[in-house]
């Protein structure tokens, strides 16, 4: 096998002496904001994935991701939702120099095809992932729709929309049921094979909150990689599934939360994933 990366040697080999054999394998993982993702497996062909939080701002908070992730995973462990299993973890990077988590490989791959079945099962998965009780509640969910975000945005046809939106979070937050979260639930972070959701992956932001903001960051992530009505037919699935009233606050939210810090270059800079991020911000407070 030839050795990966220099830099990120320890690491493997750290990851090598809890897997069943030797290594044959160390590919990159495309995707992963936050983080360096491999691919490892064994001889006896055995497949597990290693998160190296490599990547500011996350690095420096990498400690507290890692350690977030493998509790999210220990808890599902034996319930329905598809999930890696957690394999190690050097939290602090003692020994592999960032924090680091091994945790297995779930079957599937990504998909770049929307249709009415991947929504309805994005919604019933979604359902399943908030009817899971963990023994102890998981971190207060942090929004990130910053009071420094709030900053009409200079390629918007809507910047009405934008005040407007920037106005109901300086409101009060509707009343919720303290629910657990994905977080950072999306077709990104979702694996499917033969049609069917057989992943749902990183877990590093698992928190406690409102399940609407949870379905609410699905359909941005919708709406900016697909279309705003594969993200209302989400958002009707879901809310069959839950009895929490749909708050637009939530919407606003998440919405809000995709603009860049002040000075910072955005998440994205397509022109027809900003427009339809634009024109979602003016439905919801239209």
């Amino acid at each position: 096998m030839a050795r990966f990366d220099e830099m990120h040697q320890a690491a493997i080999d750290w990851a090598a002496d809890h897997l069943s054999s030797p290594l044959r394998s160390v590919e990159p993982l495309a995707g992963g904001m936050t983080s360096t993702m491999l691919a490892l497996t064994t001889l006896d062909g055995e497949e597990a994935v290693l998160r190296l939080i490599t990547r500011e701002p996350w690095r420096r908070h990498g400690a507290d991701l890692a350690r977030r992730e493998r509790a999210a995973m220990v808890t599902l462990a034996a319930g329905p939702v598809p999930a890696p299993r957690s394999l190690a973890l050097d939290a602090d990077g003692s020994t592999t120099g960032v924090s680091a988590h091994l945790m297995t490989r779930v079957p599937g791959r990504p998909t770049d095809e929307v249709d009415e079945g991947t929504v309805d099962q994005m919604a019933a998965l979604l359902g399943t992932i908030h009817q899971h009780r963990p023994p102890e509640p998981f971190r207060p969910f942090q929004s990130w729709a910053w009071e420094a975000k709030w900053v009409v945005p200079p390629w918007t046809r809507h910047p009405q929309a934008w005040r407007a939106a920037f106005s109901i979070l300086a409101g009060p937050a509707p009343s919720f049921r303290p629910t657990f979260l994905h977080r950072d639930y999306g077709h990104r972070n979702l694996l499917w094979t033969g049609g069917l959701v057989t992943g749902v992956v990183d877990w590093v932001e698992t928190s406690t909150g409102p399940v609407w903001l949870d379905a609410a960051h699905a359909a941005t992530n919708l709406v900016v990689g697909h279309d705003a009505s594969w993200a209302r037919a989400f958002l009707t699935a879901y809310a069959a599934l839950t009895d929490e009233p749909l708050a637009d606050y939530w919407l606003v939210m998440d919405a809000v939360g995709f603009l860049p810090p002040p000075g910072q270059e955005p998440m994205f800079a397509d022109p027809a994933a900003l427009a339809r991020l634009d024109d979602w911000v003016a439905r919801i407070v239209g």
